[in-house]
């Protein structure tokens, strides 16, 4: 069954969970079994339910085919426990499900989960608190912005040279060119700039919907933007928040096996399997996920771009999103992506699982160190590891420092320094630079655009043939021949009947005439 896109917003999880438990309910297939002498109409084994349910998931843009058979599998004793299923007799809630032939079958009635109720009130005064001027210090002009295309996010920034400010009278005007910026006024443009990004690379009109403003620590993004190796690893002024040294020299022992350049402990058969417990039990045991429970909604919103067309876009926000993390929070997870990433790239790293490869395992184990909800979701461990097997794959460009991000507030601030004001209660007019981005466009426009411009690129060889003067006469028909046997509906469309086509070899014609062809003469042979 094709997958639905769950815009973002909040409680995109609960949404997911009403999708699948719909998708569930009316594909999958009911029909008569026996069991113990008894036939029952209506009904599915768990292993029925198993099967088509596994496929489901796998072939859902929302999961993926990381989506493993245990996991699956689970999500169905997630659907006993509420009473999305029954087995046969009726019972649910305590039940246990495996992968059998137990019989079940749907409840008369199976209530999707309701949404919480929210408080728009609260979330609008967040907004309202944000966009007003703090303590009249300044104020700042809203960028002109247009949201980018689906297919992927290709933006310009230019640095408008003329600005159309407000003439004031002399005695009234105040220049702060050599302003100093206040501490406060840094924070407040980092935290516009990077709201502002966030918003036109999701291409949504608001971001009420996707993140409170006040989630934006302006101290966490700087410090990781600016406080970072040579590989771009977060560096801590506080090491108690690091990771402990021996963490750090089993993942590095895991990170270059069979070359450990940190460990010089003698090995022994299932050594590489006792490190990787002890690096897992270290993450499993941390009181909360690296992508922290406050940005939770956030990632999962993002999980939703995670399609072949968005891709880009999903990988530029994931980038930005990163950044909100504390930093001891965005160097563990720097570290953690880069040795798993490595290990399932390993051909010579030994099977660390009896039945699953490395790859799985490492998304298996990690997925809900990495992203999970303070309260019980019904779908974390399939969120997690769509996003995880994501972060393995882009991790480099991912956890790398925008650079354009840094630009766009060094020249926010520099505007802020030269800026102008009418008066000091007004606060500051500050000048900006003109951001320009590409509209978005619906899906059918995009796949309408794609034939176009293929068609374009097509007609746009074929004149290139047409007018090749260095192209010999028989080689330029043999290719014509070839793109017509192609491509027949351009070739028609710029050869609409055989005159044209005829006129572009000159007089010659095509097709010899009846008339133009001499007989042969017959000779009579001279014997008699």
């Amino acid at each position: 069954m094709e997958s639905r896109s769950v815009p973002p917003g909040p409680y995109r999880a609960t949404k997911l969970w009403n999708e699948v438990t719909t998708s569930f309910r009316a594909g999958m297939p009911l029909r008569k079994h026996r069991q113990h002498f008894k036939k029952y109409g209506n009904c599915f084994t768990a292993g029925e339910a198993v099967d088509w349910l596994y496929d489901l998931l796998r072939n859902n843009n929302n999961f993926g085919p990381e989506v493993t058979r245990q996991q699956t599998l689970q999500l169905l004793r997630k659907f006993l426990k509420n009473h999305v299923i029954e087995d046969i007799k009726g019972r649910w809630g305590s039940e246990n499900l495996d992968d059998n032939s137990q019989l079940f079958r749907f409840p008369a009635n199976s209530p999707l989960k309701t949404l919480p109720r929210r408080h728009p009130e609260l979330r609008k005064n967040s907004i309202e608190n944000f966009s007003k001027d703090k303590d009249s210090i300044f104020k700042l002009r809203n960028l002109s912005r247009r949201t980018p295309k689906k297919h992927g996010l290709y933006f310009s920034q230019e640095n408008t040279e003329k600005m159309n400010c407000e003439i004031v009278n002399e005695d009234q005007e105040n220049s702060f060119g050599n302003r100093e910026i206040s501490q406060e006024d840094v924070e407040e443009v980092w935290r516009y700039i990077f709201l502002s990004h966030l918003q036109t690379i999701l291409g949504v009109s608001s971001l009420e919907e996707v993140i409170n403003p006040e989630q934006v620590v302006p101290q966490y993004v700087m410090h990781n933007m600016t406080s970072t190796s040579k590989h771009g690893i977060v560096l801590l002024q506080d090491k108690s928040a690091d990771l402990p040294h021996w963490v750090l020299s089993a993942m590095k022992c895991l990170a270059n096996w069979p070359r450990s350049n940190d460990m010089n402990n003698p090995t022994y058969v299932g050594f590489e399997r006792d490190v990787f417990r002890t690096i897992a039990d270290y993450f499993l045991d941390l009181p909360e996920p690296l992508l922290t429970f406050e940005y939770y909604e956030l990632f999962v919103n993002i999980l939703g771009l995670l399609q072949p067309h968005l891709e880009r876009v999903a990988i530029d926000a994931l980038q930005l999103c990163c950044l909100l993390l504390p930093p001891p929070n965005r160097r563990k997870l720097q570290l953690l992506m880069r040795m798993i990433s490595r290990m399932s790239q390993n051909v010579d790293m030994p099977q660390l699982h009896d039945a699953m490869g490395t790859r799985s395992l490492m998304i298996h184990t990690f997925s809900r160190c990495v992203l999970c909800c303070a309260e019980e979701v019904d779908l974390d461990e399939l969120l997690a590891a769509r996003l995880v097997s994501f972060l393995m794959d882009h991790h480099q460009e991912i956890l790398q420092v925008p650079s354009y991000l840094q630009t766009a507030v060094e020249k926010h601030l520099d505007y802020l320094k030269k800026g102008h004001i009418k008066n000091p209660g007004e606060g500051l007019m500050v000048p900006l630079p003109t951001y320009s981005y590409c509209k978005q466009i619906s899906a059918q426009e995009f796949d309408e655009q794609k034939v176009s411009t293929s068609q374009a690129a097509l007609a746009e060889l074929l004149e290139n043939i047409i007018k090749n003067k260095s192209l010999p006469l028989k080689e330029k028909r043999k290719k014509l021949k070839q793109f017509q046997k192609e491509y027949p509906l351009i070739y028609q469309k710029r050869f609409p009947t055989t005159e044209s086509e005829a006129a572009l070899f000159g007089d010659k014609p095509t097709i010899k005439q009846p008339m133009l062809i001499l007989r042969k003469p017959k000779f009579r042979s001279l014997r008699y």
